[in-house]
């Protein structure tokens, strides 16, 4: 007998995952959670996730993905690239995607969706849209981006992608890392932050809205420049004030989700982060 709601998968647990799985299941869908720790399996269980231990390399797939995957519908990717300061395709993001795939098409999954991030555009003083051609900066918004196409162009099942802006809630904020920091660049650029909560929402809204072979850009439409932005968050939270240098010119993208609030008719929750 047919589910009345489809079952979804969430492949990677974490920060983002673990939570958007558990509010998946408080709306009423059978979630099954990956996770790539033996020790995390239980506590998925306990929130009414059925736990597959499941670790992407760049050889092969470990675990159980098979049964992972089994009479799932929809596959929500939610697994970093882990190419932070990499600077060579030596480790390869895209290879673990590749490795993947197969099990993918030979699922049951229809419906596939990615979460990537606003790295994928160059940093340049100008609103950025879904319209914009991606022109990475960094190792991991250029292998992000091939990860975009290979799923995006896989006929085997409909694809959409949502390019998170910084990730923000209770226990994670930036300011933590720049707080009595000095010489911090582009005082002037825009901040393109995005809570943990609207990210879940913005999720399920797809989700609601069979919103499948779209792109958005998902960041909270509130941009205030980071010098202004993270002196006043470091006062509220008692933090050392930052010191930015202003001695060349600031660049910094202001990333749109006007499409967010257009397509998926949604209304952004934390707007004054």
């Amino acid at each position: 007998m047919k589910q009345n709601k489809p079952q979804i998968a969430v492949l990677g647990c974490g920060w983002l995952g673990f939570p958007l799985a558990k509010k998946l299941v408080m709306e009423g869908f059978p979630v099954k959670g990956s996770t790539t720790s033996e020790a995390k399996m239980t506590l998925l269980k306990e929130n009414g996730i059925h736990p597959s231990q499941v670790v992407l390399t760049e050889e092969a797939v470990l675990g159980g993905v098979t049964d992972f995957l089994k009479d799932v519908e929809i596959l929500i990717i939610d697994i970093p690239p882990g190419l932070r300061n990499v600077t060579s395709t030596t480790k390869s993001f895209v290879s673990k995607i590749e490795k993947l795939l197969p099990y993918i098409e030979q699922s049951s999954v229809e419906k596939l969706l990615f979460v990537s991030s606003t790295s994928v555009y160059s940093d340049a003083n100008i609103t950025v849209t879904e319209e914009a051609l991606p022109d990475p900066d960094t190792e991991s918004g250029r292998q992000l981006i091939e990860v975009e196409k290979l799923l995006l162009n896989n006929p085997n099942f409909k694809t959409t992608v949502i390019r998170f802006g910084g990730l923000i809630g209770a226990d994670r904020h930036p300011i933590k890392m720049l707080a009595g920091r000095e010489n911090l660049e582009n005082p002037d650029a825009v901040i393109n932050l995005i809570h943990q909560e609207d990210c879940i929402g913005i999720i399920l809204r797809i989700i609601e809205k069979e919103a499948w072979n779209e792109t958005f850009n998902a960041v909270t439409p509130y941009h205030p420049t980071r010098k202004e932005y993270y002196v006043k968050k470091a006062a509220e939270m008692n933090l050392a004030i930052p010191k930015f240098a202003s001695d060349k010119p600031s660049i910094g993208k202001r990333i749109s989700s006007a499409k967010i609030e257009q397509v998926l008719a949604y209304t952004f929750r934390k707007n004054n982060l």
